[in-house]
């Protein structure tokens, strides 16, 4: 994907979540890092923020996936969210250019920081899935990287045992690939689904017209699709994991766990084992499955919100 050094920038349409106030307009455009990864973004400007919110995705996500959440704080803060590179419309490199591993992901969110010059000291990074380890990384030799770091239904340690099937087959190299290949040949279902395979019909929602369609249309760009990326993060998952639990005293940054209590793909004992672990606090979710801030982004909101006071 060949872009312009300097950011593209598009006014979309504001849309908010019921019951906000003052919605301010989102715009998207594309931010270059370097000479092998430009970022599509989203930002909800304020010019007398209070602070600002960084909200990083997971899979299969993309910037979408925190609009109108941006949106509704958008009256307050100045909020950001990012495509992966390897998602929605960021840059694909080769795996010999940009290996895709958590580490080289904390390298994109520093860039990504420093780029835009945000006020670390008013920044609360919001970070879940394959988002949250490399917050934490940045986070153990950059403490002052944020005011705070909301992270939540991930796999900061190796525990295959709390993870789904799919997801330990991907840290064992011998099914890696068969795993890769089945996730590319169903990947109509895993984007219908994946969001609600964890609730029972009651609790189930649907994803946003916007970022269904978004997701499935950017599954494949540039010769990768986003299961090849998550494949590739996975190649190096086990050694960022071990790396980040020997040093997890080290970590300096206030940081909150959240999980949701049915979480199918990495069970809530994840969370409160890292939570002991750092002697951080954890608010298991109850009712609430893998992706919190889709099934109640008010909840988001009000988890934000709470963090800048």
């Amino acid at each position: 994907m060949k872009l312009p050094a300097l950011l593209l920038a598009t006014t979309v349409a504001a849309a908010s979540v019921t019951g906000t106030a003052a919605a301010q307009p989102a715009e998207t455009g594309f931010v270059r890092i370097d000479d092998d990864i430009t970022l599509r973004r989203l930002v909800v400007r304020n010019a007398q923020a209070k602070g600002a919110v960084l909200f990083l995705h997971g899979f299969p996500e993309t910037i979408l996936s925190f609009k109108d959440i941006a949106i509704s704080l958008g009256d307050d803060f100045e909020v950001h969210t990012f495509d992966w590179p390897g998602y929605g419309e960021s840059s694909r490199p080769a795996p010999d250019r940009f290996a895709y591993a958590p580490t080289d992901y904390a390298r994109v969110l520093k860039a990504y920081i420093e780029h835009e010059r945000l006020d670390t000291s008013k920044l609360t990074i919001y970070a879940t899935d394959i988002g949250a380890l490399p917050a934490l990384l940045l986070a153990l030799d950059e403490p002052g990287i944020a005011r705070r770091i909301i992270v939540g239904d991930f796999a900061p340690f190796d525990r295959p045992q709390y993870m789904y099937e799919s997801l330990r087959n991907l840290k064992t190299p011998a099914a890696a690939e068969p795993t890769r290949a089945a996730m590319n040949a169903t990947s109509a279902e895993i984007l219908a689904n994946v969001h609600r395979r964890d609730l029972p019909p009651e609790l189930q929602y649907d994803l946003p017209p916007e970022l269904a369609a978004d997701m499935a249309r950017n599954w494949n760009r540039d010769g990768m699709t986003t299961a090849d990326a998550f494949f590739h993060y996975y190649g190096h998952f086990t050694r960022d994991q071990q790396f980040f639990e020997a040093n997890v005293e080290r970590l300096g940054t206030p940081v909150r766990v959240i999980w949701g209590e049915r979480d199918l793909y990495i069970r809530p004992d994840m969370g409160v084992e890292f939570a002991k672990k750092a002697g951080v606090e954890i608010d298991v979710l109850p009712g609430i499955g893998h992706f919190p801030h889709l099934q109640d982004p008010q909840r988001t909101v009000r988890e934000v919100r709470a963090s800048m006071r």
